[in-house]
């Protein structure tokens, strides 16, 4: 082995290496957070980590796997309304809820995206449109009489742990926290993975992917699932923080600024999507008195990075 080859397989550990070490400084510096800041800003700190997994999990099939989904807020509200549903009318401890939703919210990810993934480009963001449009419209009109329709469903109790009820601000900033590192783990072993890296064959050569055996289908639906369970396991999240749910929350609008989320920060980087949504939940609310026009002022800044740093504000490094 070259001096040269050695050199730079050290500088790439050296800087896995530093990248880790800083995102669990930074993580533990957040679970810091509520010591020192309003309880307002806690509870900004807790919806961030949940937009933060629901980001992360549109980068899996956007970033990684190279599929257009602008419908990727249907599956947080499914989570969401899983955990609402099941604990507002079938009485189940909320804890509970959180695997249900995640299951179910994986399951129509495979379900939805079964028929679709051979489609590329803007025509399977076209149909990931509609299917945000089909789910806001069933929520709307109450679907089986248990979604509350356009109100939505209120008094999602907070989760019984070892007995204590995580009813505070607080307590759900530690909670979403925790599952946030959990996602940014799970992504971390993605990126190493067989699996991240034939996510990655099948996005810049699915051809070469294809010829080597690789079922480009399968792993598309692969791809879907996994991102939609993330995504569902936020909107439980989602559910608690705000103790309701409603249709709302889960329009194109949400799914359009998902999309822009990992555009802006860079696609297939962690520390761009978490700098997206910090820019998109977070900057708001320091200027909030121009909190209204922040999509306005995100489309402006998403049209100025894709012009001057078309692969984001933080970028990929090599290699994944």
């Amino acid at each position: 082995m070259s001096k040269q080859l050695k050199a730079s397989i050290t500088t790439a550990s050296n800087r896995s290496r530093i990248m880790a070490w800083s995102g669990i400084a930074l993580w533990l510096a957040g679970l810091l957070l509520p010591l020192v800041l309003s309880p307002a800003w806690v509870t900004v700190g807790g919806v961030f980590a949940v937009y933060a997994i629901v980001a992360l999990s549109q980068d899996i099939v956007l970033g990684r796997a190279g599929m257009y989904d602008m419908g990727h807020a249907v599956y947080f509200g499914i989570g969401a309304y899983v955990t609402a549903i099941l604990s507002l009318s079938f009485n189940w401890p909320v804890l509970w809820t959180i695997p249900v939703g995640v299951v179910v919210a994986a399951a129509f990810g495979a379900i939805l995206s079964a028929p679709i993934v051979k489609l590329r480009g803007d025509y399977l963001l076209v149909v990931t449109i509609g299917f945000n449009a089909i789910f806001v419209l069933a929520m709307k009109n109450d679907l089986f009489g248990l979604t509350g329709g356009p109100d939505g469903l209120f008094g999602v109790a907070g989760p019984v742990l070892f007995g204590h009820v995580l009813g505070s601000q607080t307590d759900l900033f530690y909670l979403n926290w925790a599952a946030l590192a959990l996602v940014l783990w799970l992504v971390r072993n993605l990126n190493r993975s067989a699996l991240g890296r034939t996510f990655r064959y099948l996005k810049y050569d699915e051809l070469a992917a294809t010829t080597l055996g690789v079922n480009a289908r399968a792993y598309r639906i692969g791809a879907f699932a996994l991102a939609a369970a993330i995504a569902g396991l936020a909107g439980t999240l989602f559910a608690m923080q705000l103790s309701a749910v409603s249709p709302g929350s889960f329009q194109f609008t949400d799914s359009v600024t998902l999309f822009a989320i990992v555009l802006v920060g860079g696609q297939a980087s962690v520390p761009g999507v978490l700098l997206g949504t910090a820019m998109m939940f977070v900057v708001p609310q320091i200027f909030t008195d121009l909190a209204q026009y922040r999509y306005f002022a995100f489309g402006i800044a998403m049209i100025v990075i894709m012009v001057l740093r078309p692969q984001g504000i933080w970028p990929a490094r090599r290699g994944g």
